[in-house]
C-alpha cells in the first residue's frame, strides 16, 4: 500500500458539533439552495429559531415574536418567554443534545425535541449572536461559522426573553435570497397553529383568534357548504368541511410542523371520516 492511501492513527478525525453541522449540512437541515424553493435551507434555518420562540408561548410564557429580516438576508427573532438560563446560553447554542426539551417538567410540549435546532443555525451562519435576558440580567455570544469569539454579560433592563439574530453562510447558501412570500406564509401557519400568539415580521402582525378554523376560511373564501367541523384539545384540533369542487384538499401538521406529504396521521384521519360518512 503507498504511502498516499496510508490508513492509519493520523487519518482519523474527530469533529466538534458544529464542525461535523458544516461538513454534513444535510444530515440536520436537508437542503441547502438559495431561497428559490419554500424547503431551502436557509427557511429551515429561521423555522428552527422561530419553533424556540413558539415552545415558550405554548408552555405559557410570552404572547408575542418579533421577527425581521433585512435586504442582507440576516435574521432577528426575539421571543418573550423565560430566556436561556443564563449559565447554558453558549452550550444551549453550541453542543448537540442539550438543551430542556427532554425534560417534561420544563417543556410538556414543543415543537423541537432533538436538541440539535440552533445548533444548526449557528454552525451554517457566518454570524450568530444569542442574548437571554433573565430577571434583570443577560448574556450574550457571538459566533463566527460556529466557533465563539465573545461573550459578555451584565444588568439589563430588557424583558425576560431571549434574542437570536443569524447571517446564513454565503459560501453554504451562494446567493441566498428570502422570498417574501415563502416567509409570509410560514408565518401564517405559525399563527392558525398558535391561536393567540402574536408574531410581527418588520412591523406587520399576524394573529388568529381561532387556530385552524381561520386557516379554512381564508383558503376556502366563502365556498364552504356549511360551517366547518371543528375540534381542539391539548394533542389534536382539525377542522373541515366541504365545497363543491373536485378533489380534495388538506393541510396537515405535526408537531406544529408543516407535512407537505401527509402521513399516517393524514391517512387515519381520511379514513376515520370516511367511515363516519358510510
Amino acid at each position: 500500500m503507498s504511502a498516499h492511501h496510508q490508513y492509519d492513527e493520523s487519518k482519523i478525525k474527530t469533529l466538534s458539533s458544529l464542525e461535523h453541522i458544516r461538513k454534513r449540512p444535510g444530515m440536520y437541515i436537508g437542503r441547502l439552495g438559495n431561497g428559490s424553493h419554500p424547503d431551502d435551507g436557509i427557511y429551515i434555518l429561521l423555522k428552527e429559531v422561530i419553533d424556540n420562540a413558539v415552545d415558550e408561548f405554548i408552555m405559557g410564557f410570552g404572547r408575542r415574536v418579533d421577527v425581521a429580516i433585512d435586504d442582507e438576508g440576516r435574521c432577528r427573532v426575539r421571543d418573550y418567554g423565560r430566556g436561556i438560563p443564563l449559565g447554558k446560553v453558549v452550550e444551549c447554542v453550541s453542543v448537540i443534545n442539550t438543551g430542556a426539551k427532554y425534560n417534561t417538567e420544563v417543556f410538556q410540549f414543543s415543537v423541537g425535541l432533538n436538541g440539535v435546532g440552533t445548533k444548526a443555525v449557528n454552525a451554517l451562519s457566518s454570524v450568530f449572536t444569542v442574548c437571554a435576558f433573565r430577571d434583570g440580567r443577560f448574556k450574550k455570544a457571538l459566533f463566527e461559522h460556529g466557533e465563539l469569539r465573545r461573550e459578555e454579560e451584565g444588568e439589563t433592563d430588557e424583558k425576560d426573553g431571549t434574542l437570536i439574530e443569524f447571517l446564513p453562510d454565503a459560501a453554504l447558501f451562494p446567493g441566498f435570497r428570502f422570498d417574501p412570500e415563502y416567509v409570509d406564509q410560514r408565518l401564517w401557519r405559525y399563527a392558525y397553529l398558535n391561536a393567540g400568539l402574536s408574531l410581527y415580521m418588520n412591523g406587520e402582525r399576524y394573529y388568529s383568534q381561532n387556530g385552524l378554523l381561520d386557516l379554512l376560511d381564508r383558503e376556502l373564501d366563502g365556498r364552504g357548504l356549511y360551517d366547518p367541523i371543528h375540534l381542539s384539545d391539548k394533542t389534536l384540533e382539525f377542522a373541515f368541511t366541504h365545497t363543491d369542487e373536485y378533489g380534495d384538499s388538506y393541510f396537515s401538521f405535526v408537531n406544529g410542523t408543516y407535512t407537505s406529504e401527509g402521513g399516517t396521521h393524514l391517512s387515519a384521519f381520511r379514513e376515520g371520516i370516511l367511515k363516519g360518512v358510510n
